[in-house]
């Protein structure tokens, strides 16, 4: 039963690219920044085309997946039919990073919420009813069907109203125990308030945080500090960005 549910949830759309999940196959605690992230000096300085050929390898793979599970269905080969639903869900929730933001995972700053759309918010609506759920392996496994909807809301409807909303619930999955990616849970972050100018979420202070204390990029969260203190409308997030920005500045302007 459970392997019928989730090979339902997996069964809409294209998969989302790059999931990631606990520590990559060996990968050891030395490799890693506080918080999982490796650090930038390790990264390939041209990985672009890797990572693509990645992407696309992934792609293909599922693809070949589902209509080997088409064909049995059609055949009524039930024991291979079950293999093919077997290994696709195993590729869903395998440890699939993201290795470089900008080789599409995280989408382009300049989408505008503008559309109220019935089928992104069903999509919407899906993915909250997953996210967060259950203990142990359920949540993980419930973390992983809440991305893989409300990627497919950016996927597939990226007018949508919500988009908005989607990228705020995609940070906070990516910087949750399940996945513990922050460069991704910052990024989105940032996609909320870029998308929905005027945003008066805590979106902005949760990016500089995670850019200051988990990726060690100080610039950054000084920027994003400065812009809580410019931006924000809650007093207690501008005390609080204000009061680190003096500290990281040392209350130079």
């Amino acid at each position: 039963m459970r392997r019928a549910v989730l090979l339902i949830v997996f069964a809409v759309g294209v998969g989302a690219v790059g999931w990631a999940g606990s520590q990559a196959p060996g990968q050891t605690k030395k490799d890693k920044k506080e918080g999982g992230e490796l650090p930038p000096s390790t990264a390939p300085a041209s990985d672009v085309d890797l990572v693509k050929r990645a992407v696309a390898a992934r792609k293909e793979y599922e693809e070949s997946l589902r209509e080997l599970r088409a064909h049995y269905i059609k055949a009524g080969d039930k024991q291979r039919l079950e293999w093919a639903e077997q290994e696709l869900m195993a590729f869903h929730i395998m440890f699939k990073p993201s290795y470089n933001l900008d080789v599409q995972d995280a989408f382009p700053p300049d989408l505008q919420a503008a559309v109220n759309i019935k089928e992104a918010n069903e999509l919407y609506r899906r993915a909250m009813e997953y996210k967060g759920k259950g203990v142990g392996n359920d949540y993980v496994l419930n973390m992983r069907r809440a991305e893989y909807l409300l990627r497919e809301v950016l996927e597939k409807y990226p007018t949508s109203d919500k988009i908005g909303d989607v990228a705020y619930q995609l940070a906070e999955v990516y910087e949750s125990r399940a996945y513990r990616q922050f460069d991704r849970a910052a990024r989105y972050y940032e996609r909320s308030f870029q998308w929905v100018k005027g945003s008066r979420t805590d979106a902005r202070l949760r990016a500089a945080v995670l850019y200051d204390r988990n990726l060690n990029e100080r610039t950054k969260a000084s920027e994003l500090y400065r812009s809580v203190v410019e931006n924000d409308v809650d007093p207690e997030r501008i005390k609080t960005a204000q009061k680190r920005l003096d500290e990281l500045t040392g209350g130079k302007k």
